[in-house]
């Protein structure tokens, strides 16, 4: 592979693809060659236990475009994803899955509208080949809240077939089931986002990698993305709205408690039993407060650049 860096990385993250991965890397590699671009692939083998390492070696003879990025172990679409990341080079970032539903002639699509200056364009599977009930409909429905919990209107949030600008994805925090909500992120830090269309294939070989028990993990992953997006540079706020009840409650039953409410009088210390209620709210009151304080600390300390997208223009106009 040349030294230079190319101006598209295609990344893919793949999981026990050995029937998959060879035509899938011979289509891209035939649709960037009418492109005109330089490019790499880049295919992160997240642990597969089959041979599609195997196979991926193989093509790597043949393809000197192509390089391989292996994990120990099978961590997840996320994690792999991330891999991919530090690992391009190019100046956009493509990405797809690996089980031939994504279709890489929608490439050139996604490189124009990066090329118009947009830093995530998004994928949308408008006619979906997957089983309705255990995959398009729960996709519908998390598509739906995320919409309204965000404020960015992308239709296909799980769509693994998008487009980035390399200097903007690499700032992004990408954990856990993270890399569903990139376009929220993408939002949340005024990002130029945008959507398209895309072709969306029939399985022919192998199975989903997905099950109806990643629903758990994406209730998580709401709540922490609620917080990403809405306080991440300001969590004293996000940790007021609970200590602020607490006190508020905490008051009036400290002067129900330790003052005839009649009379207004003191009452003795060693006639009353504290109540265990007024000593819970208070503590918590007192302990979502310096968490929040704790957290202003964390996020002043390693606070970066990466919080803004920052566009960088060349002398003739066009986006760096």
């Amino acid at each position: 592979m040349s030294s230079l860096a190319p101006d598209v990385s295609i990344v893919v993250p793949v999981y026990n693809e050995e029937d998959n991965i060879l035509p899938l890397v011979d289509a891209i590699d035939s649709v960037m060659q009418r492109v005109k671009r330089s490019y790499e692939i880049l295919v992160v083998d997240d642990g597969s236990s089959d041979r599609t390492w195997e196979k991926l070696a193989e093509a790597r003879k043949r393809l000197p475009q192509l390089s391989i990025v292996s994990l120990r172990r099978n961590f997840g679409q996320t994690a792999a994803l991330a891999a991919g990341f530090d690992a391009a080079r190019g100046r956009h970032v493509v990405t797809m899955d690996g089980d031939l539903q994504n279709d890489p002639e929608d490439i050139p699509t996604f490189l124009a509208l990066l090329d118009e200056g947009y830093d995530l364009v998004c994928g949308w599977r408008r006619d979906r080949k997957d089983r309705f009930l255990s995959r398009r409909l729960p996709s519908r429905v998390a598509n739906a809240l995320l919409s309204d919990l965000t404020g960015v209107r992308v239709h296909d949030f799980g769509c693994t077939l998008k487009g980035y600008r390399a200097a903007f994805v690499k700032q992004l925090p990408i954990y856990s089931e993270m890399h569903r909500y990139i376009p929220a992120l993408a939002g949340s830090v005024g990002a130029r986002v945008t959507e398209v269309v895309v072709r969306h294939h029939p399985r022919l070989h192998g199975k989903s990698k997905y099950g109806m028990t990643r629903v758990i993990r994406v209730l998580y992953d709401l709540a922490a993305l609620r917080l990403l997006t809405r306080f991440a540079a300001r969590p004293l706020h996000a940790f007021g709205v609970f200590s602020i009840p607490c006190f508020l409650i905490a008051g009036p039953w400290f002067l129900f408690t330790f003052f005839d409410h009649t009379t207004g009088e003191p009452i003795h210390y060693s006639t009353v039993v504290f109540p265990t209620v007024l000593f819970l709210l208070t503590y918590l009151g007192f302990h979502f407060l310096v968490v929040g304080l704790l957290a202003e600390l964390a996020v002043n300390v390693l606070r970066t650049k990466s919080e803004m997208v920052v566009r960088v223009h060349e002398a003739a106009g066009g986006a760096a």
